[in-house]
């Protein structure tokens, strides 16, 4: 390895904008559903509920209730079923800074939903970013999506496109780092808040939220189907515009750290 091979720090004044991922991403490849039109969904929220009636295969209606207000709108959105009866649904109601990603989980076997709802925020003179996270169960039940330490230790190699490659490392059901092996980001690398919640075996709803650029990220890691299914949800400071980025990819677990038993002897 010569020194021209070495991917050295970089520091944070010269990262690139978050638009920077959007070619090498490419297009979200997986077909959408058409299983939920017809359906509606309530999700109960402070001091009310939101309903999403799924109107055709790509629109839906979006229903806020808060107190006697109530407000209606009309928005795209894609369902992907990413196994039988689980899908994660994304939608983005908006525009600029007042945009919003939402994103749920419906497992229609269990009636479990985790809904994600990411928004802009400013912070001093810094447009920043923060996702509200909501649980409940369509069929009235207690079955929920529990949070879960089934990530932690691994180490998986995310394939977004055949020139968009990253890795992560899980540390903790709080902390993970990611590192761009390849693409419009290669060699920035941190160490990000994240949370997980398993929805079905092997199958895991994961969270991350960057302090540097200003994105967040909800998807579905599947180690069974050996893919992810989300999208990232960000601002670009240059252009003063949101970006949105939904994904899908092929990933490979790496290796597994186990720490050894500590049984107290020197």
């Amino acid at each position: 390895m010569t020194s021209t091979d070495i991917q050295d720090y970089i520091p944070e004044e010269e990262w690139p904008p978050v638009s920077a991922m959007l070619e090498g991403f490419g297009d979200q490849t997986l077909p959408a559903s058409h299983a939920l039109t017809g359906t509606a969904l309530s999700i109960p929220a402070e001091d009310g509920v939101d309903e999403y009636t799924f109107d055709t295969e790509s629109s839906l209606t979006w229903t806020t209730q808060r107190g006697q207000e109530k407000t209606s709108a009309t928005a795209g959105y894609k369902a992907i079923e990413a196994r039988p009866g689980i899908f994660i649904i994304d939608s983005v109601r908006g525009e600029g800074p007042a945009a919003e990603n939402v994103t749920i989980i419906w497992d229609r076997n269990t009636g479990a939903v985790t809904s994600g709802v990411s928004r802009f925020v400013l912070v001093g003179d810094r447009t920043r970013s923060t996702t509200d996270f909501s649980q409940t169960n369509s069929n009235g039940s207690a079955a929920r999506h529990e949070r879960s330490s089934g990530l932690v230790g691994k180490r998986i190699f995310y394939r977004y496109s055949d020139v968009e490659s990253y890795e992560h490392i899980y540390l903790n059901p709080g902390t993970f780092t990611w590192n761009c092996v390849r693409g419009g980001e290669a060699g920035l690398a941190d160490t990000d808040r994240c949370m997980t919640w398993e929805a079905a075996e092997g199958l895991f709803i994961f969270f991350w939220t960057e302090k540097v650029m200003c994105v967040e990220a909800v998807l579905l890691v599947d180690l069974r189907e050996q893919r992810s299914i989300g999208r990232m949800f960000g601002w670009d400071d240059p252009a003063k515009e949101p970006v949105i980025l939904p994904f899908n990819s092929r990933l490979s677990v790496l290796n597994t750290t186990e720490y050894p038993q500590d049984t107290n002897k020197h």
